[in-house]
């Protein structure tokens, strides 16, 4: 009877995918068909009417989810390849000028793009690190020094969680550190509330840590990619700057949410025997993983002083690793493919909305400049908030931020009252972090869900605290790195130079 229903809830679920589907079919055919004037923006072509369907339907695609968030991304590159490129179809591209049509060549490199590479670069370090058991003996080192006392126990698996999440995929760190609970668990009794607080610990830090680094989360690396592009404002915001500016966000929220967790779900015992179980391989792969580790986190924070982007960086695990036998061809099966995919459905929106010019026509039709800095900021915080808690972050900011980018560019000098165009793109990347209500919010929250520990009440007890608290303390660090001018690379220097002398 059980399994009939599961059967049936399965069935209802894929009807509803498949209605769902359809809808965004049928609305971006009706945009495909339109007569251009009827979209009100002046000098549109046929090729911007199309990127709009496309826009139309991922965006549908990717709030829904009726397809997997990776397939919308992969689909519309192929749609945008096969009807608005100089690659297109000959019936998609007749009647239109050569110069309207998208690069082919562009639209296929964001699967290359320098932020793909770098995102390669985590998951390689994080496989290796797996695979060596160097994540284990790290763990078991770094709880060590948090005793036995069960709120300092709690302190240290959300700092380790939050350091750890800030250059490794959250999700594996997830998981990772969920698997060293058990034996934790086996020194708690099972009323009280303290085995609560240590499953949330989990998804709290994951979520969190990876604010504090441009790969701790994809959220990050969308916002960075429009802000150093050399079309957009040429930042060159680096890894080091980054952690300069959002790291001691990260550490402060992270030391709040081990506050609210120990009062929301109190420890009825006060001391923990804490035993890590796990396999260290002691052999020179170990080595070569540490170092390699070591060395590539050191350059990624120096990439300033060394003058080697955090892009090419990243080669260094993949090219150390392969060449050493690290990691193995079966290896790479581990890599997250569907986060890569996700980023790069994102940058290829990007490039279409302004390599077709559609972006430049939008903000000559719409007088962003005489709307209000202050209102732009928070609705975009609050919707990506909203947004991110139902669907994927990495789509919420891969959906939000070129969009944002065009409205941003045509306000002008009025931003300049907020701190500019990195408040608001960087906004995106806080709020997509602190979003993590539901078991659907975040993988680390549906993993976390999983244990059968934690009711969805609690979860969102939790979730939604941090959430505002996040939201309100990363938008005041903006509005102070904005009048700072902190984003730009003499101030960066400076402070630098600062904490040199």
């Amino acid at each position: 009877m059980a399994t009939e229903k599961r059967n049936l809830l399965k069935g209802d679920f894929s009807k509803k995918n498949a209605l769902l589907f359809a809808l965004a079919v049928l609305v971006t055919i009706v945009l495909w068909n339109l007569p251009t004037s009827s979209f009100g923006i002046e000098g549109l072509t046929v090729i911007q009417q199309r990127i709009i369907a496309v826009f139309a339907l991922a965006t549908i695609l990717w709030v829904t989810e009726a397809i997997s968030p990776w397939a919308t991304s992969v689909s519309l590159i192929g749609l945008l390849l096969f009807t608005t490129s100089d690659n297109a179809f000959h019936f998609f591209r007749s009647g239109i000028e050569k110069e309207e049509l998208l690069d082919h060549s562009a639209l296929m490199a964001t699967f290359a793009d320098p932020i793909i590479i770098l995102f390669l670069g985590g998951f390689i370090l994080a496989i290796a690190a797996t695979k060596s058991g160097l994540d284990v003996l790290l763990a078991r080192t770094l709880l060590k020094p948090f005793g036995n006392k069960s709120e300092n126990v709690l302190l240290g698996f959300i700092l380790i969680t939050g350091v750890f999440s800030m250059f490794v995929s959250n999700t594996a760190t997830a998981a990772m550190m969920l698997t060293f609970l058990a034996p934790v668990f086996k020194a708690l009794p099972p009323e009280g509330k303290g085995r609560v607080a240590l499953t949330l610990s989990i998804p709290v830090a994951a979520n969190i840590g990876g604010m504090g680094t441009p790969i701790g989360t994809p959220p990050n690396a969308i916002a960075l990619k429009y802000l150093n592009s050399p079309t957009g404002l040429n930042l060159g915001i680096g890894f080091g700057e980054w952690m300069m500016y959002m790291l001691p966000l990260t550490v402060i929220l992270l030391l709040i949410g081990w506050f609210l967790l120990k009062k929301f779900f109190p420890f009825k015992k006060q001391t923990i025997e804490l035993e890590i179980e796990g396999e260290v391989q002691h052999n020179w792969r170990t080595m070569v993983v540490a170092g390699t580790f070591i060395v590539t986190v050191l350059l990624w924070i120096c990439d300033r002083w060394t003058g080697v982007g955090s892009n090419t960086v990243a080669m260094l695990p993949i090219v150390v690793f392969a060449f050493t036998g690290v990691i193995k061809a079966r290896d790479l099966e581990e890599i997250n493919w569907s986060v890569i995919w996700m980023v790069a459905g994102g940058f290829a929106l990007g490039l279409a909305l302004n390599e077709s010019g559609l972006a430049e026509n939008v903000i000559k039709s719409i007088p962003f400049g005489s709307w209000s800095p202050v209102a732009i900021l928070l609705a975009s915080g609050l919707i990506c908030y909203i947004l991110s808690n139902f669907i994927s972050n990495t789509a919420t900011a891969a959906l939000l931020v070129p969009i944002l980018a065009v409205v941003c560019k045509g306000m002008g000098d009025s931003l300049e009252s907020i701190g500019g165009t990195p408040t608001v793109l960087i906004g995106i990347a806080v709020a997509a972090s602190v979003a993590m209500t539901l078991p659907i919010s975040t993988p680390p929250n549906a993993i976390a869900h999983s244990t059968g520990l934690v009711k969805q009440n609690e979860m969102m007890k939790i979730g939604l605290t941090m959430g505002i608290i996040g939201l309100v303390l990363g938008y005041l660090l903006l509005f102070f790195l904005g009048e700072m001018h902190a984003w730009q690379s003499y101030m960066h220097d400076y402070i630098l130079r600062a904490i040199i002398s």
